[in-house]
């Protein structure tokens, strides 16, 4: 839960970004807090806002509003619904488990056209320090879902066939790199490690 005044700071490993991209988090208010992103060069860099919904007991709902400067920039919306582990005791690994719900936009890919997609992610906190988070967000023109996890060549005479023409439009490579519409693009996998408040409580 965010906290008026305070800064976070850590560092996200990602399999979309080569490099760590470092953040900061800037609690605005107790149920909202400002998110900065800085990837080297720029990719993985973004801003983004968390609002609080709901909170009972170990339970809370937050909404989430973001830039992410890539290849493929979006703006994305995400709906996370977090739950607490119950401690034993003080000492006991802060563990928290999340779900979220997110709708993606890139408004112009590295090919020049938009992508819509929405999916799902999953992630847990498993110690004061590290976190995971793991999802899949699908453009359904690009290819049928069903295909996600096959082999997909949109100019094959069986996929013509059963699905029609019109996936052809949308090709998921462009000069070497995946395009807006590629499988990877939709794919994300990222590693948190939490470095704590930018400014110690003196004892």
């Amino acid at each position: 839960m965010p906290k008026k005044g305070e800064t976070n700071m850590g560092f996200t490993f990602a399999a979309e970004n080569l490099i760590p991209v470092i953040w900061w988090r800037h609690g605005l208010g107790r149920y909202t807090d400002l998110g900065l992103r800085a990837g080297i060069p720029f990719s993985g860099s973004g801003i983004d806002l968390n609002r609080v919904l709901y909170k009972r007991d170990r339970k809370w709902d937050v909404i989430n509003i973001s830039y992410n400067l890539a290849p493929n920039s979006s703006f994305d919306a995400t709906y996370y619904k977090f739950k607490g582990d119950k401690r034993i005791n003080l000492k006991n690994p802060f563990g928290v488990a999340w779900t979220g719900y997110r709708l993606m936009y890139i408004p112009e890919g590295v090919s020049g056209g938009e992508s819509i997609r929405f999916g799902m992610l999953y992630g847990r906190r498993f110690s004061t320090k590290w976190a995971v988070e793991f999802g899949y967000f699908h453009d359904f023109r690009s290819m049928p879902f069903s295909k996600v996890l096959l082999a997909w060549d949109p100019s094959d005479t069986t996929n013509i066939n059963k699905y029609g023409s019109n996936y052809k439009e949308y090709p998921h490579r462009f000069e070497g790199l995946p395009s807006e519409y590629s499988r990877s693009t939709g794919l994300s996998f990222q590693l948190f490690m939490y470095l704590g408040p930018t400014k110690k409580k003196k004892k």
